[in-house]
C-alpha cells in the first residue's frame, strides 16, 4: 500500500524528517502518493545519487509526465508555456541550454556582484526596525530577488510588479498563482523582445544577443528567465531563511560561528545538507530499472528525496545533528551531475554575505517565540515564509549612503 504523503500534512511540511527517517530505515524505495500522483520515493544517500545521474531517469517533463496532466501543482511546470529549461531537458538539448547560460552566467559575472550583494544586505539590515523584525520577509527575500532583476535586467519601473508576481508564484505571498504566472509570462517574453535590440548589458540582454549554438528562442529565452528567477531566489531565500533558524534552534553553533567567522564557509555548507532549500526533485522512469532492490516500471514517476538522503546515518555521522565544523562536505543540495545546478556560486555568494551582515550587524540575534513559524507547502523547495527574530541593533550607515540603494518592495 502507498504511503499517503499528502494525508501526514501539516506535520510533514513542518518537520519532514521524522517521517523521512522512518521510512528510510523501513527500506530504500517506497511507494507513495502525493497530490494525488503515485510515485516512488528514494530514500538513501546512495541511491538517490546514483539515480541523480542515472540516464534512465529522465527530467524531460513533457514527454514522459503523463501521470502529472491535469494536476494543478505540477501541470504549470512540466507542460506551461515557460517549460523550455534545464530542469526539463535531457541530452542533447540540456547541454545546449546549460553551454548557453554558462556563456554568461561566468564565475567573474557572479564575483563581481558581491559588493552590490553586501550593499543591498547592508541597507536592508539598516531598515530592521525596534530590535525585531521578519527575517524572510525583511531580508532574505528581498536580498535575492533584487540581485536577480538586476542580473536578468528588469527595469526599475517594473520591479514591484515583478517581485509581487515572484512572491506568489513561489509561495512566498498568498494571491492567484495562475494569474501571477501568466503576468510573469507576458512580461518575460515582452522582455525578452526588447533585449533582442538593446544592447543591453546583462544576462538576458547577452544570450538575446547571442548566435550560432549558443543562440536560444523566444520560449527558451524566457523559460530560462523564469528558471532563474524562481530556483535562483527560493534557492537563496531557503538558504539564508533555513539556515539562520537551524542557528537560532542550535545556539552552541551560533555562537561557534559568531566567534570564528573563518567557519561560514564551511557553514553554508552544512546549512544546504542539514536542511537544504530542494526537499524532492522528480524524475521518469524511461525503461525499467532498479533501485535499491525495486523494480521500477517504465513511465513511472521517481521521487528523489534529497532531503532523506542528506540524513542518511551512513552516509553522515550523526546526521540528524547541526555542525557547522563538518568535515564532509559533499552534499547533493544542488544536486548531481549533468543537473547540477548553474547557480550555486550565486547562491553560496548570497548566503555568505547574509550570514556574515546577521551577524555582524545583530548582535543576540534569537527567535521571536510570540510569532509563529510559516513554511510552505511545496514537494520540491523546503522553506519559510515567516522567520520572526528579535536582536540587538547595530548603527545604521549614513543617510546619504543609503539614499543611494535601491531595493525592490513587494506591492502587498
Amino acid at each position: 500500500m502507498a504511503v499517503n504523503l499528502d494525508a501526514l500534512r501539516p506535520g510533514f511540511t513542518d518537520d519532514p524528517y521524522a517521517v523521512l527517517k522512518s521510512l528510510r530505515d523501513a527500506g530504500p524505495v517506497h511507494r507513495v502518493e502525493t497530490f494525488g500522483v503515485p510515485m516512488w520515493l528514494v530514500t538513501r544517500y546512495p541511491d538517490v545519487r546514483a539515480a541523480l545521474d542515472n540516464p534512465l531517469l529522465s527530467s524531460h517533463g513533457r514527454a514522459l509526465a503523463e501521470p502529472l496532466r491535469g494536476h494543478p501543482h505540477f501541470a504549470s511546470w512540466w507542460f506551461g508555456d515557460l517549460s523550455d529549461h534545464m530542469m526539463n531537458s535531457d541530452e542533447p538539448d540540456h547541454s545546449r541550454l546549460r553551454r548557453a547560460v554558462s556563456s554568461q552566467l561566468t564565475p567573474r559575472r557572479i564575483a563581481a556582484l558581491r559588493p552590490r550583494i553586501e550593499q543591498v544586505a547592508t541597507h536592508l539590515a539598516d531598515g530592521f526596525a525596534d530590535g525585531r523584525c521578519d527575517l524572510i520577509a525583511d531580508f532574505a527575500a528581498p536580498l535575492p530577488i533584487t540581485v536577480i532583476m538586476e542580473l536578468l535586467g528588469v527595469p526599475s519601473v517594473d520591479q514591484e510588479n515583478f517581485r509581487y508576481w515572484a512572491d506568489v508564484v513561489t509561495g512566498l505571498a498568498d494571491g492567484d498563482a495562475v494569474s501571477a504566472r501568466e503576468e510573469t509570462s507576458g512580461y518575460l517574453r515582452d522582455l525578452v523582445t526588447h533585449k533582442r535590440t538593446s544592447g543591453d548589458d546583462d544576462l538576458i540582454g547577452g544570450l538575446a544577443r547571442a548566435t550560432g549554438e549558443t543562440a536560444l528562442s523566444d520560449d527558451e529565452l524566457a523559460s530560462l528567465a523564469f528558471l532563474l528567477l524562481v530556483a535562483g531566489y527560493t534557492t537563496a531565500v531557503d538558504l539564508v531563511g533555513n539556515g539562520a533558524l537551524a542557528l537560532l534552534r542550535n545556539p552552541e553553533q551560533l555562537e561557534l560561528l559568531q566567534r570564528s567567522s573563518s567557519l561560514l564557509p564551511g557553514a553554508i555548507e552544512e546549512f544546504l545538507r542539514f536542511d537544504g532549500p530542494t526537499s524532492h526533485l522528480l524524475r521518469f522512469a524511461t525503461r525499467p530499472l532498479t533501485i535499491g532492490g525495486v523494480q521500477i516500471p517504465a513511465g513511472d514517476v521517481v521521487l528523489l528525496s534529497l532531503a532523506s538522503a542528506e540524513h542518511d546515518p551512513n552516509r553522515y555521522p550523526r546526521a540528524d545533528q547541526l555542525n557547522i565544523e563538518r568535515a564532509d562536505r559533499q552534499h547533493l543540495a544542488f544536486g548531481h551531475g549533468i543537473h547540477f545546478c548553474l547557480g550555486a556560486p550565486l547562491a553560496r555568494l548570497e548566503g555568505e554575505v547574509a550570514f556574515k551582515t546577521l551577524l555582524s550587524r545583530c548582535a543576540g540575534l534569537a527567535l521571536d517565540t510570540s510569532q509563529p513559524l510559516g513554511w510552505r507547502v511545496s514537494l520540491g523547495s523546503r522553506g519559510l515564509r515567516a522567520l520572526p527574530v528579535t536582536f540587538l541593533a547595530k548603527p545604521k550607515m549614513p543617510l546619504d549612503e543609503q539614499a543611494t540603494i535601491k531595493v525592490a518592495k513587494p506591492t502587498m
